[in-house]
């Protein structure tokens, strides 16, 4: 039975742009090769951490909300163990309300985006 999961990792903040995007692409690739089902992701960028992690005081951070097996987070989890790219990561199950919620956030940043750009257009005039 597929259940929801939600996985947020924090990646050094050495890497470059291209980097970045080869160690998101890796753990996309990892759950779409078991048969997970991503619904969402979401790239935080760079950000300040809480506290010191292995003397780096920032970090990139990137969510990635996804359907799979349960069987398949303990093996999603070594990659992330593995990959010295990663300082931190943490994977949750989540239950009906809190995909109910992530659904709800999502259709609200839509509609919030929709919005902006609806709104921006008529104050751009041609002379």
């Amino acid at each position: 039975m597929l259940k929801n999961y939600e996985t947020v990792f924090i990646m050094t903040p050495v890497l470059s742009d291209e980097q970045m995007k080869e160690a998101v692409g890796k753990f996309q690739k990892i759950l779409k090769d078991k048969g997970a089902e991503i619904i969402h992701e979401d790239h935080w960028g760079l950000r300040k951490l809480a506290y010191p992690i292995q003397k780096k005081t920032s970090g990139f951070y990137h969510l990635i909300e996804f359907k799979a097996e349960g069987s398949l987070i303990n093996d999603y989890e070594v990659a992330f163990k593995r990959d010295e790219r990663i300082l931190r990561f943490l994977t949750v199950s989540l239950d009906k309300h809190a995909v109910t919620y992530n659904e709800k956030k999502r259709v609200n940043k839509a509609a919030s985006t929709a919005d902006e750009v609806t709104t921006s257009e008529p104050n751009a005039v041609n002379p």
